[in-house]
């Protein structure tokens, strides 16, 4: 009596099976995701710009201390801190704006990268300076595993992060990296995540606990 049912059961499973499948492998790229970030442009990277079929406007320039490039024709332009399709947008709205050209198509390479180190000082066992991966995420507590852990007399509830911000200015952040060793989670300290990711140039500093 149940042989009609059969074919019905194998086929429940392998859809089961295949639904367990794309979830497992979904979860795995979700992780990797969070790996990796869109490479943001830098004060000193050397940038390839070429504007389709306008040989003359193509340059190779330096993003300078303003975070901008000087182009032909418009001048300055800031692209600091933008992706490069980002970039790419606001040079051909620069062409557009100005009446230069009227549909420009414009593709940026990075020649060059600039330097992209931070810095941790303080009570860690290797202090020192690190280079920064160009297309993938630093944590602090990353940063504080590769200067060799913290040293007995941390406090590792108290990480400092100095970062200087687009405009100049300087903001410190406190961050509670130790619960997150200790698997408790993303930590909030002052309203900051203790997962914190770097930028370059920040400097980390780790205190030494008051006993």
């Amino acid at each position: 009596m149940n042989t009609p049912f059969r074919p019905l059961m194998i086929a429940a499973a392998l859809v089961a099976a295949v639904s367990v499948s794309a979830q497992a492998d979904k979860g795995a790229s979700s992780g990797n995701s969070k790996r990796t970030q869109t490479y943001k442009i830098r004060t000193t990277d050397k940038l390839s710009i070429r504007i389709f079929q306008e040989d003359d406007l193509s340059t190779i320039c330096r993003v300078d201390a303003k975070g901008t490039v000087n182009l032909p024709l418009v001048g300055e332009v800031r692209v600091y801190g933008q992706a490069l399709s980002q970039a790419e947008r606001t040079i051909e709205a620069a062409y557009k704006d100005g009446r230069f050209l009227r549909k420009p198509e414009v593709t940026i390479t990075i020649d060059e990268y600039a330097s992209r180190e931070v810095s941790i000082q303080g009570q860690v066992k290797n202090p020192g300076r690190f280079e920064l991966p160009v297309e993938a995420t630093m944590s602090v507590l990353d940063l504080v595993t590769k200067a060799g852990g913290f040293t007995d007399t941390a406090q590792g509830t108290a990480v400092r992060v100095t970062r200087i911000l687009p405009d100049g200015s300087t903001k410190v952040l406190t961050i509670d990296v130790e619960s997150l060793i200790k698997g408790k989670g993303n930590v909030k300290t002052n309203g900051e995540d203790s997962s914190l990711l770097l930028d370059p140039d920040d400097i980390v500093y780790v205190p030494e606990r008051i006993i």
